[in-house]
């Protein structure tokens, strides 16, 4: 990576110094309770580097999408208890974003202490990248750490603009560790990914993923498609899906990809199908050219598992973003989980993985792989823009090394 790092800097450089971090503590809540905290401990170890330098951190992040407003769902005040907890104390919680108060409180700081401020999405300039919030996050801190990989395509005042104001006042834009550690998995399938390369997509769209797709075709031994997107190919092979979910005005894009691929680009042969994709519903394991049209697809069927898992066994490099089907609403949940145990399995052999997305983690968590993968990127959708070949902002705008 050619962007600095917050590994470069001395910790006698960083001793006593206001140093402004954007995390990514985008975290699911029930109520005021987190239910998963992998966010929050995945930028732990930037925290604790720049706690042990004796740095004075003031930590920004968005939460949700709040569109611009105050509202109390979206608080990160049960996030920083949370990540209060895990560091063991040190970290205070101040409700709002930028102005005097929040400038006091930054400054009262001790070396070694955290201040952790508001939803910087409670703030409608935020997402308009405006100068002036940008500047008033800038005078928080002399040296700026995004740690945040799951928000580096966006340009936003947090990521894009506060940036650019610290280095134009003479103070260094550097990456966190999460983000170098995201970066270094993605440049890996990138440059020459050890072969078979198979990337394995999935979810409701083609139209979010398009460039991507395109992008791996060029590269990949095998991609993989399955959840509602494999639909609209389904529909570009002339195939019946009944009241399934596709894509319309997607299917002449599915046909010309599918004339590029060749035998690269592997579908569904099976399906399971349902009048209704709800939690247990009668399903039915049907042919792809057998589908009636009262039926949905909700799931990939157990021959096409075979063969997805087959081509991931054979693998020395994996991708996965995306699930096979509504796994949350079981039955339709055993092709996402094969998968995902077949990655795992894979990766004790010695495949490099890296897996991204919500959904794609979180049928990690229910197969209880995770802890068996090379990588879990905290970014589903910046992980696929850097893969199709896009500049991600949030890391353009950071000082070069």
């Amino acid at each position: 990576m050619d962007k600095a790092t917050v590994r470069e800097l001395k910790a006698a450089d960083l001793s006593g110094l206001p140093v402004l971090l954007r995390a990514d503590l985008n975290t699911p809540l029930e109520g005021q309770r987190v239910v998963d905290d992998t966010r929050i401990r995945q930028t732990l170890p930037t925290v604790r580097l720049l706690r042990d330098a004796g740095a004075r951190i003031v930590a920004i992040s968005h939460m949700g999408r709040p569109g611009g407003r105050r509202e109390a769902r979206y608080s990160l005040r049960p996030v920083i208890d949370r990540l209060r907890e895990l560091l063991g104390g040190g970290v205070r919680f101040h409700d709002g974003l930028v102005g005097p108060r929040a400038r006091s409180a930054a400054q009262q700081l001790g070396p070694g202490e955290v201040l952790a401020l508001e939803n910087t999405r409670f703030d409608p300039r935020e997402t308009r990248n405006d100068a002036s919030l940008a500047s008033a996050l800038a005078e928080l801190g002399e040296i700026f750490v995004n740690d945040a990989f799951g928000a580096a395509h966006r340009v936003h005042a947090s990521t894009v603009g506060v940036a650019e104001q610290v280095r134009v006042r003479g103070g260094r834009a550097v990456a966190g560790i999460l983000m170098e550690k995201e970066l270094d998995f993605l440049e890996r399938i990138a440059g020459e990914p050890e072969r078979p390369f198979v990337a394995i997509l999935g979810g409701a769209k083609i139209s979010g993923k398009i460039d991507v797709i395109r992008s791996l075709l060029s590269r990949v031994d095998r991609l993989l498609v399955g959840g509602a997107m494999a639909n609209t190919f389904f529909c570009a092979l002339g195939l019946d899906i009944g009241r399934s979910l596709a894509e319309p005005d997607r299917v002449e894009m599915a046909r010309t990809c599918l004339e590029a691929a060749g035998e690269r680009l592997l579908l569904p042969v099976d399906c399971v199908v349902a009048e209704r994709l709800e939690a247990g519903a009668r399903e039915r394991v049907v042919p792809r050219d057998a589908v009636r049209g009262g039926d949905r697809i909700g799931d990939i069927g157990p021959v096409s598992r075979s063969v997805f898992a087959a081509e991931i066994k054979a693998a020395r490099t994996i991708l996965w973003n995306g699930p096979m089907g509504v796994f949350e609403r079981p039955p339709f949940h055993q092709g996402t989980v094969t998968v995902a145990k077949a990655v795992g399995d894979a990766t004790e052999t010695g495949t490099l993985t890296v897996v991204g997305g919500g959904d794609s983690v979180a049928a990690s968590e229910v197969a209880g792989v995770t802890s068996k993968l090379s990588h879990v990127s905290t970014g589903g959708g910046a992980s696929l823009e850097f893969l199709a070949g896009a500049a991600l902002p949030g890391i353009a705008a950071l000082s070069e090394r």
